[in-house]
């Protein structure tokens, strides 16, 4: 019962999510703009809401950590690799269709293209961050405060190409994106309530597979199914903007937000899988960066490349 219900409203949460999400592309938000600034927070907001649910149970600060690198690695690797397998590229070229008109001028490929290096750089530098206060083992509450500090700054650098964003768009925005929201929000609520029952059952299960020793684990595999319906419901869609960039966007939630977040609540130890998921996470956004710089595009090679990485992660 409790299972069946968590499921139930995880999904309709997640369904809700995309169709507001598809809304408010609708209603005149550009693609890059939705996928770095307000898609992360919908596919990004349960793995808050792990952590903060852990930290207000007094869980173990690594599995929040587990948690992020998991579904980091997922996000870079398979969910970017397995679209351009599937549709042999995910990133956006001249002259196609993007969303519900065509591109307004031909410099708008160049300007998503770079909007998506500059979050891949992000990316990296955040990795690096989460590497450097956690070299010692132990991650605190003065560490947390610096993961927090730049995950901010970065969002006010968003904010601020939102706003100019509105002051050039061709038609201003009305009632109906605040609506959209409205429902995004009570996605997020759903999918709020149905983490908190399955960290309930994971708690009381006595399975040996699913069992709390793998919380982590299993935590981040569910946690990154809304990232895995984005991706592919916008490769369906020809939004590749959107695919890669929701799918980098998310993990700046997880690291440096969502760690940086509980270490002001409680110190994290960091786990065994630390340093190899943060040498695979920095790996894969230098190989995505490297692809976006010099072809423009995951292919299907890079893609197999991605896919194959992930399978060896796991």
């Amino acid at each position: 019962g409790l299972l069946t219900g968590a499921i139930v409203t995880f999904f309709v949460g997640c369904g809700l999510m995309v169709w507001g999400l598809e809304a408010s592309a609708g209603q005149g938000l550009g693609g890059t703009i939705l996928g770095t600034l307000f898609t992360p927070y919908c596919a990004g907001f349960e793995n808050l809401v792990f952590a903060a649910i852990l930290a207000r149970s007094g869980g173990d600060g690594r599995e929040v950590v587990i948690n992020s690198l998991v579904n980091n690695v997922t996000n870079l690797t398979i969910l970017i690799g397995l679209p351009a397998v599937i549709w042999s590229g995910v990133a956006p070229r001249k002259g196609e269709r993007r969303g519900r008109k065509e591109a307004t001028n031909d410099a708008e490929p160049a300007l998503n293209r770079l909007s998506l290096l500059l979050t891949l750089a992000a990316a990296l530098f955040f990795t690096g961050a989460l590497w450097v206060v956690g070299r010692d083992g132990r991650i605190d509450f003065n560490d947390g405060l610096i993961l927090v500090g730049a995950f901010l700054f970065w969002q006010v650098f968003h904010v601020f190409g939102v706003l100019k964003r509105r002051l050039t768009a061709e038609r201003p925005w009305g009632l109906g994106i605040l609506i959209d929201f409205v429902l995004l929000g009570v996605a997020a609520w759903g999918i709020y309530i149905s983490i908190d029952w399955l960290v309930i059952w994971l708690g009381s299960t006595k399975s040996a597979v699913v069992s709390p020793e793998y919380l982590g684990w299993l935590s981040g595999w569910l946690m990154v199914l809304p990232n895995g319906l984005l991706a592919f419901y916008y490769g369906w869609k020809r939004r590749p903007e959107m695919t890669c960039s929701s799918q980098i966007g998310d993990g700046h939630i997880c690291v440096p937000l969502g760690i940086g977040l509980f270490a002001l609540v409680r110190p994290i130890q960091v786990p065994a899988l630390f340093q190899s998921g943060i040498y695979l996470l920095a790996g894969a956004a230098v190989f995505t960066f490297l692809l976006f710089l010099f072809f423009g595009r995951v292919n299907r090679p890079a893609g197999i490349v991605l896919v194959g990485t992930y399978v060896w992660f796991v």
